[in-house]
């Protein structure tokens, strides 16, 4: 089998205004990606997903030119089921041969940030590729699905004090979460006002639901450890991204001066980075987003790093339908996998790019049993949403 094109698009759908949120990032008018499609001379074609910022504030055209014109001429001819070889070829390249021959990395100078993301779209389109021509879910090549199903949360959390306790119980009442995240930090204005919200929420759902909270890294060392000792009461779940991913010393500080558990990894890149993570003791849950820290194959071996550590493994999947299928097939085979995100924005890359849907009931996601990522891309809607990159 030959891989005979691949092609990444930008998609850039707007958001209508009255399903537009507030955060710290502003009201986003849309929702972008760039979507993968790999075409191979067995008449197989799969899907992935690369990504480097938040709705709207995606680098999608820089992303979209370095698969179509660095990657796609590198790849054409080649088997696409060689997928541990295709990726150390993109992350070593001009030096792969050096890196296949002594058996370690000699990463090109873009071994973060765009780079990464542009081999996470190509590699989950790689591994949607071999579970197709196999005929089976990518689960089942990764050694298996613990369970049928997995406990997934509710992702949101927006409103002010008054009304984040109606706000999360909303979500449950759509899928019956045993598990809700809400938003805190900067755009709060101050850790104590975060809190407020917090004790709120708490108030509403009762002591029986899961809470956590996500502060996007917004906070400095100080905020944040100020934030958990005046949440200490309120049994969160996790306090996600409390400081700027760039200070992995100020979140294990963090991490230090309380008993509530710290989770992140949506902003990191490769292994190399949660492997400094785990080292320094700065978090208890992993949060790899397939899309940006380098696809399936990196999520693995992050995965492993998990495990190793004693840690746990929930995948950031605040994403579209490719990148979500593919958290949900590794946290599904992970021995540290335990939990799904579910975004309950307004997320038209989840539910109307593909045929497919991913039914949250009881607050449980089934794990699909369909070839490969289990997604069939509604082509037309990437026609339709397509921007020129």
């Amino acid at each position: 089998m030959k891989i005979t094109s691949l092609r990444a698009t930008w998609v850039h759908v707007p958001i209508p205004p009255e399903r537009q949120h507030l955060s710290d990032f502003g009201k986003q008018p849309s929702f972008d990606s760039v979507i993968v499609r790999i075409e191979t001379d067995a008449g197989i074609a799969g899907w992935g997903e690369a990504k480097a910022g938040v709705a709207s504030t995606a680098s999608c055209a820089g992303l979209a030119a370095i698969i179509n014109q660095d990657f796609a001429p590198i790849l054409l001819g080649q088997d696409p089921r060689e997928i541990s070889h295709i990726w150390d070829t993109l992350y070593n390249y001009p030096r792969q041969g050096f890196a296949v021959a002594e058996g370690h990395v000699f990463p090109t100078l873009g071994r973060r940030g765009l780079s990464i993301s542009a081999i996470a779209g190509v590699d989950l389109a790689l591994w949607d590729i071999l579970g197709k021509s196999l005929n089976a879910p990518v689960w089942r090549l990764l050694g298996g699905r613990r369970a049928a199903k997995m406990p997934a949360y509710a992702s949101g959390g927006w409103a002010d004090a008054a009304n984040i306790g109606a706000q999360l119980l909303g979500y449950i009442e759509k899928g019956g979460f045993g598990a809700v995240k809400m938003r805190v930090g900067i755009m709060d204005g101050s850790p104590a006002a975060s809190a407020a919200r917090v004790r709120a929420a708490r108030a509403a759902l009762g002591p029986n639901v899961k809470l956590m909270a996500d502060a996007h890294g917004t906070w400095t060392v100080a905020e944040a450890k100020s934030f958990c000792r005046m949440v200490e009461d309120c049994d969160l779940f996790w306090f996600e991204e409390p400081v700027s991913a760039d200070d992995k010393q100020g979140q294990a500080e963090v991490r230090r001066s309380s008993a509530v558990p710290i989770s992140s990894g949506e902003s990191e890149f490769t292994r190399h980075d949660f492997r400094e993570l785990c080292e320094l003791r700065a978090l208890d849950v992993l949060q790899p987003d397939l899309a940006i820290a380098g696809g399936l194959t990196e999520g693995v071996r992050i995965g492993a790093l998990a495990s190793a550590f004693n840690l746990r493994l929930a995948p950031h999947l605040w994403s579209g339908a490719p990148a979500f299928a593919a958290g949900l097939h590794l946290a599904a085979s992970s021995s540290a996998g335990f939990i799904l995100e579910y975004s309950l924005g307004h997320n038209p890359m989840l539910h109307e790019l593909i045929e497919e849907d991913f039914p949250v009931k009881d607050g449980f996601v089934e794990v699909p049993d369909r070839p490969g990522l289990g997604i069939t891309v509604r082509e037309d809607f990437i026609a339709r949403h397509a921007r020129a990159a």
